[in-house]
């Protein structure tokens, strides 16, 4: 079936509306199949964020839609990193990381986990940029240095904005189709000729 004129355009539309948002990396951390991996050198783990006292079940990926509680799961991917140890860190981001332990806001120290997985929770008080450090094999040997932000204004209306753009630009195609298929009114001198 070949959808044509203004069911088209109103499919066309949709699918543009129902279609999946991808995700916007910062540093280690990317988005493949779903499932967001975090690079620590040669070695790779999940990464899954969620505040389950305001977001519910929802996981995130990079930022952190809001203060409050937000526990992170790392998985490890590469089973070497269960011989390692593996160091956390979130610091403050302010331009310069030579004081890191004053700069310092939530750290898990080196610990090996053979059980392959890690997890904390930590409560963001006050939004604003930080920096995540995962380090694997201790002195710095494997490092993931990842920027993120928390309860930012934009991340809590970056969705709702993205579908009114989409909505506003689906309204506007509709009446832009609708206009140039609707046949010219002649003038009265083109209509006595």
């Amino acid at each position: 079936m070949r959808l044509t004129g203004r069911r088209g355009v109103a499919a066309y539309c949709l699918i543009i509306f129902c279609a999946p948002t991808s995700a916007h990396a910062h540093g280690g951390l990317t988005m493949e199949k779903d499932v967001c991996k975090l690079q620590v050198g040669q070695y790779q783990m999940h990464f899954n964020g969620y505040q389950p006292d305001s977001q519910g079940a929802e996981q995130f990926c990079e930022d952190i839609p809001s203060t409050g509680r937000t526990v992170i799961v790392l998985d490890f991917i590469d089973d070497n990193l269960r011989k390692l140890p593996i160091d956390v860190r979130v610091v403050k981001a302010s331009g310069s990381e030579a004081d890191l332990a004053k700069a310092t806001v939530f750290h898990v120290e080196p610990r090996v986990y053979p059980t392959g997985s890690l997890s904390f929770s930590y409560d963001f008080k006050e939004g604003g940029n930080f920096i995540g450090l995962v380090s694997a094999g201790g002195d710095t040997a494997h490092v993931a240095r990842f920027p993120f932000a928390v309860g930012s204004m934009w991340l809590h209306w970056r969705k709702p904005l993205g579908l009114l753009a989409i909505m506003l630009l689906a309204v506007g195609g509709l009446f832009g189709y609708s206009t140039l298929k609707r046949p010219a009114k002649r003038s009265s001198a083109q209509r006595r000729v």
